[in-house]
């Protein structure tokens, strides 16, 4: 890829593509992947279905792109999110008509990664403690829950938050707010000691 196009902001990178430049839109998919593809796993929680909402989320972008239907207002990201989000909620839509509910939708999946395949007995019983402790701090309104998971896990501002889940900033650092005194309430009644 060229060093060049590394340099040039998202809207550059669009008008490249438009103008002709495969590369452009590479380069493009390229700086944003990592955190489309975080957020779409972190709703559905699992890697595979993870993927394929991946894949059509870039499809759906390069064909309003390519209609001319993208208006660039500095904000790519959060619009391929919202593109990514909406997804997300196709999906389950789907899934629920199937009424047919995975382990990791369940979320029986939490601790499913190679890295736990060759652990000792201590190692276990201590990931299996931390992985109660952590599913009773999820017990959290699904909008507070959301919020924390954009603001830490996918490192988003309260700006691009507040995009995502169409309220105001306000809103979303209200949430936000509300999720932490409930997380210190959690941790305070179930006396739990994460480190």
């Amino acid at each position: 890829m060229d060093l060049n196009l590394k340099k040039l902001s998202d809207n550059q990178l669009l008008n490249a593509y438009l103008s002709g430049n495969e590369n452009a839109i590479t380069a493009l998919v390229n700086r944003h992947r990592r955190r489309i593809f975080d957020y779409i796993h972190m709703m559905v929680k699992d890697r595979d279905v993870a993927d394929d909402i991946f894949q059509e989320t870039l499809i759906r972008v390069l064909r309003f792109v390519n209609d001319g239907r993208y208006t660039e207002n500095g904000k790519f990201l959060s619009w391929v999110l919202r593109i990514a989000h909406n997804q997300v909620i196709d999906h389950f839509r789907q899934k629920k008509q199937q009424n047919n509910v995975s382990e990791g939708e369940a979320g029986y999946d939490l601790l499913n990664n190679k890295k736990f395949s060759d652990t000792t007995v201590e190692e276990k019983m201590v990931s299996a403690q931390i992985e109660a402790d952590v599913r009773k701090l999820l017990d959290l309104p699904k909008e507070q829950k959301e919020v924390v998971m954009m603001r830490y896990y996918m490192g988003l501002s309260f700006k691009e938050i507040a995009e995502q889940t169409e309220v105001s900033i306000n809103t979303a650092l209200g949430r936000m707010r509300y999720a932490l005194i409930n997380l210190r309430k959690l941790i305070d009644e179930k006396q739990l000691i994460l480190n």
